[in-house]
């Protein structure tokens, strides 16, 4: 007898390269060399009742032959010889395995006696789940699909653990005659055949004749659906970097994914064509990624549907404010109640304006943050220092990039800067974080880095309190995450990054190609989908971090004077003192020069914030420029009552006689 060399045992199986989730469920699949949808699959993949079915109808002894199942294979004989044709095969769930590791062409005795001597190989050398797994993941189910895997997603859009009895009792039909039974092709085939394995089943026992009732009563699918095309850049990438591996984990959520994928696209199409929108959803406390959506539609070449808009360089807008004023928390120059003001002002050749053009006065710091002025980040800036800002936000990992040959500058501050949505959100997940930064985690079983310093925790925790009080977008509840928009130069870029005490997500809208889209701006273009993803992750809003130890609560005028007003320069300015009015002073009487109309009086005021509030008697004196020394026109003789009011609302007054 000649020999038939080492039986094929699989070990060398081409398979489709699949990427799951954090818990095992496909993200996406890639076809094997041939073009074949070949997903591995074991037992604990498919639903017992599958099982059940199964070995009813195709091998009910499976577990207790080795390979050949004699009775079963006598019983086909003798239908064969009484009728003239094969009414059953006799083949065992090890022959088919044999007979699919090596496909023949031909049936014949030999091919027949070849299938036998493999399956009795094969149970020598491998377990029963071994030789279960290869049959489920090499059964043929139509078409290009092979094994339980493909064939559930490809049919029924939902992974074999979770198949109803009518739709296993399909998928235990199909490899008989795959292609004749195709339900996409022939659904009255795949039907008539479904009813045939719930028959058995029934007669076997193994499954209660009402629910074979049921399962008979359903339809069968009348078309293929698309295998999962979840999170597919990060698929692309891991793929790309473990070409050797057939099983690829991330540390995403497949549901999630799902939710926010269709969010982009659907907001997206609703901003207008050439559009795109990039999402990223992070875990604050282990800096795993949720979610990656880097555009909004991977196969939509007018929007550069490719191109990974979360790695991409863009100018984050206003976006980094935030840290500005972290690090001027830090070193002990701001409280959030701190009075700024915002006013013209020049550096050098610099003069920053505000998004609307207009100048808010004095305002505080929380103010000055929650409604994004330009011109008072810049100003804590120029005291923290860009320089120490820049390595401040590097020495995370986020990487700042500027144009070529230029050093880092004030504008920075605004956005003159580029950065990956990806290293935003992480900045982000170190202020949710009280100011500890890790880098972001997308491979499940990836070694966590040691977290690093981006602020101190009490000056991270003002930026969160202060944030979660920025408006929300219309229709938006208030106080429920810290966010920060951002708008770049030229409308090219709209940001949203927000978070809550369990997770921080970072939206980008824009062209892929940097084109400017007039009237892009994050409040209106990405807060709302930041807020909408936040909505839709299945999680009630969690609370921020507890103020820690150090954490200072006060008004403005309960600050140690220092911290009642921001310096532009450093100095303790008159306007962090109260307004003291020096002439005339209190109880003092005036000589009115004699003539038809009383001279003007001169009124004289030091300290204050700016602006200032003169009344006499109650009526406020018409502004006269800013000017401390100032002059109002008396009725005539009498007591009159001064009062001066600055912008922190601190007040003096006095109560003079003209006589």
């Amino acid at each position: 007898m000649y020999s038939l060399g080492p039986p094929p045992l699989g070990k060398d199986l081409e398979t489709s390269h699949a990427v799951l989730d954090r818990e095992g469920k496909l993200l996406r699949a890639y076809a094997t060399s041939e073009g074949r949808w070949r997903l591995p699959a074991t037992e604990k993949d498919v639903d017992p009742r599958f099982l059940k079915l199964l070995f009813a109808y195709e091998d009910k002894r499976f577990y207790e032959h080795y390979g050949v199942d004699l009775l079963a294979l006598g019983r086909a004989a003798f239908q064969f010889t009484s009728s003239g044709h094969i009414v059953s095969g006799g083949s065992t769930i090890t022959m088919q395995v044999a007979r699919l590791l090596e496909p023949r062409e031909h049936r014949s005795l030999g091919a027949k006696l070849r299938q036998i001597t493999r399956a009795l190989e094969l149970e020598q050398a491998l377990s029963k789940n071994e030789i279960l797994s290869l049959y489920l993941t090499l059964a043929p189910y139509g078409g290009n699909l092979e094994g339980i895997r493909a064939a559930a997603l490809a049919y029924f859009g939902k992974e074999p653990r979770k198949l109803s009895l009518s739709e296993a009792a399909l998928l235990v039909a199909l490899p008989q005659s795959p292609e004749l039974r195709r339900p996409d092709r022939y659904p009255q085939a795949a039907q008539a055949a479904r009813d045939r394995v719930l028959d058995r089943a029934a007669a076997a026992g193994v499954v209660p004749r009402d629910e074979i009732a049921r399962a008979k009563a359903a339809s069968v699918p009348r078309e293929r659906k698309p295998l999962p095309v979840l999170a597919p850049h990060a698929a692309d990438q891991v793929v790309t970097a473990e070409p050797d591996r057939r099983i690829h984990r991330l540390t995403i959520d497949a549901g999630l994914q799902k939710t926010l994928q269709y969010l982009a696209y659907e907001r997206a199409h609703a901003l207008g064509p050439q559009i795109s929108v990039a999402i990223l959803a992070v875990d604050n406390e282990s800096g795993e990624v949720r979610a990656r959506v880097a555009s909004a539609d991977y196969f939509d070449e007018s929007r550069a549907g490719q191109v990974d808009m979360t790695l991409a360089l863009r100018s984050p807008g206003s976006t980094l404010k935030p840290f500005i004023y972290g690090l001027g928390f830090e070193d002990g120059l701001l409280h959030p109640e701190t009075l700024i003001d915002d006013r013209p002002a020049r550096y050098g050749s610099y003069t920053p304006e505000n998004f609307d053009l207009t100048f808010q006065g004095t305002v505080t710091v929380r103010r000055a943050l929650q409604m994004s002025l330009n011109v008072p980040a810049i100003a804590v800036l120029g005291r923290v220092g860009v320089s120490r800002m820049s390595a401040r936000l590097t020495q995370t990992g986020a990487a700042l990039v500027l144009p070529k040959g230029e050093a880092p500058g004030l504008a920075m501050g605004l956005g003159g800067v580029g950065i990956k949505l990806s290293d935003l959100v992480m900045l982000y997940t170190g202020l949710a974080r009280l100011g500890s930064a890790v880098p972001l985690i997308e491979r499940e079983g990836e070694v966590a880095q040691n977290p690093r310093r981006l602020l101190d925790p009490v000056a991270a925790w003002y930026v969160g309190n202060v944030l979660i009080g920025a408006p929300p977008p219309d229709n938006a509840p208030p106080g429920r995450i810290a966010f920060k928009t951002g708008t770049s130069y030229g409308y090219r870029d709209a940001w949203a990054v927000g978070y809550d005490g369990r997770m921080t997500i970072g939206i980008w809208v824009g062209r892929a190609d940097g084109a400017p889209v007039p009237g892009l701006v994050g409040r209106a273009a990405a807060a709302p989908i930041l807020f909408d993803a936040f909505a839709r992750s299945g999680n009630a809003p969690a609370p921020l971090a507890h103020a820690p130890k150090g954490a200072v609560f006060a008004a403005t005028n309960k600050l140690p004077p220092p911290l009642q007003h921001f310096s532009s320069d450093g100095s303790l300015s008159a306007a962090s003192e109260p307004p003291r009015i020096m002439f005339p002073p209190d109880g003092a009487r005036i000589e009115l020069a004699k003539g038809a109309a009383p001279e003007p009086v001169a009124l004289k005021i030091a300290g204050g914030a700016a602006p200032l509030t003169v009344m006499v008697n109650g009526v406020p004196l018409a502004a006269q420029g800013g000017r401390r020394t100032l002059f109002f026109a008396p009725d005539g003789p009498g007591f009159v009552r001064l009062t001066v009011m600055d912008a922190r609302g601190a007040t003096d007054s006095v109560s003079v006689r003209l006589q």
